[in-house]
This record gives C-alpha cells, sequence and structure tokens, in this order.
C-alpha cells in the first residue's frame, strides 16, 4: 500500500509541476486545447495544490503538504496582484494564506500535527 502511495504522491507533484512550469502544453496534451487568459492562471494554482498533495501523500507528511501549499500559493496570488491582477478578494486571500502560512509554520516547528 505505501508503494502504491508513494507512486501517486510522486505522480501527482511531477503533473503539478508540469502545470506550474508549461501550463498551455498540459492543456493542450490533455485536453487538446491551448489554455489562455485566466486559465493559465487558475492551472497554475492547481499545480501548486498537486505538488502539495504529492508531499501530502508521501507518508508522514500532510503538515508539511499544507505548508507548501499555502506558502506557495500566497507567493502566487501576492505576485499576481504586484503584476497588475485586481480582483476583489485576491488580497483578502493573500492575507488569509500569510496567516495560514504562519500558523501552520509554527504547528511544524512546535512537531505537532506531522502524522496522519
Amino acid at each position: 500500500m505505501k508503494g502504491v502511495l508513494a507512486f501517486a504522491a510522486v505522480s501527482e507533484a511531477a503533473t503539478g509541476l508540469a502545470l506550474l512550469i508549461a501550463p498551455s502544453l498540459v492543456g493542450q496534451l490533455l485536453l487538446g486545447t491551448e489554455l489562455t487568459g485566466v486559465a493559465v492562471t487558475v492551472a497554475r494554482v492547481a499545480g501548486i495544490a498537486l505538488i502539495a498533495l504529492g508531499i501530502a501523500c508521501w507518508p508522514g507528511t500532510p503538515l508539511i503538504g499544507m505548508l507548501t501549499y499555502s506558502a506557495a500559493v500566497t507567493v502566487y496570488l501576492a505576485y499576481l496582484g504586484f503584476a497588475g491582477m485586481n480582483g476583489i478578494l485576491l488580497w483578502p486571500a493573500v492575507v488569509l494564506h500569510v496567516i495560514l502560512t504562519a500558523l501552520l509554520a509554527r504547528a511544524s516547528v512546535g512537531g505537532r500535527g506531522t502524522k496522519a
């Protein structure tokens, strides 16, 4: 069972990395159409989530997976804000993820919640 979980974790993380680096190519290969516009942004957030899912599914690291997701999505959303995107919930989402990242980092350093 652990071997299957490890394989799934690596597969999801690899797919997430591909979505993060080349979302249009992944869209073309998976869906038969190139991703454009806001779909690229959504695909990159999904890529971050898949990388974090892969880490979370690795035996014994769910807290680190959530910490990875929250920190990475904080950075990416803030980048989008500074790059000129301006949805009404963008900056509140950044602030929420900063808080979540801090809480998850604190829990991680404290050693609480590291086991599933």
